[in-house]
C-alpha cells in the first residue's frame, strides 16, 4: 500500500479545519453551540450511513476509491473514514453561510 493522503485523506482533513476556522475567526454565529445543529448532524449522519453504505460497499461498490488515496479505515459498511470528514465539512459549511446570512439580514427582513 502506497498511502500518499493527497488524494483524498488529506483535503478531507483540511476542509473541516477550514470550516471550523472560519466559524471560529470569521464568521462567529454559534452554530456549534446549539443543539439543533448537533440533531441536524446526526440526522445527515444516519442518511449519510444508508446512502454512502450502499454505494461504496466492498462486495458490488458503486463508487470506487483509488486506496493509495484513502486511509484504508472503512466503518460501517465499508464507507471510506474521509467521506465522513467531507460530509461533516461540506453540511456544517452550508449552514454556517445560511446563518452567517441570515444573521446579517436587517431586523424587517427576517
Amino acid at each position: 500500500m502506497n498511502l500518499t493522503g493527497v488524494g483524498y485523506t488529506l483535503p478531507a482533513i483540511a476542509a473541516v479545519v477550514v470550516v471550523c476556522l472560519a466559524e471560529r475567526t470569521l464568521l462567529h454565529t454559534g452554530l456549534f453551540r446549539r443543539p439543533a445543529y448537533w440533531l441536524t448532524m446526526l440526522i445527515v449522519l444516519g442518511f449519510q450511513i444508508l446512502v454512502d453504505g450502499w454505494l461504496t460497499r466492498l462486495d458490488a461498490p458503486i463508487v470506487v476509491y483509488n486506496p493509495d488515496h484513502i486511509l484504508g479505515l472503512r466503518f460501517p459498511w465499508d464507507i471510506p473514514v474521509e467521506d465522513f470528514l467531507f460530509g461533516f465539512a461540506l453540511v456544517t459549511a452550508a449552514l454556517l453561510g445560511w446563518e452567517h446570512t441570515r444573521q446579517r439580514q436587517p431586523e424587517a427582513r427576517r
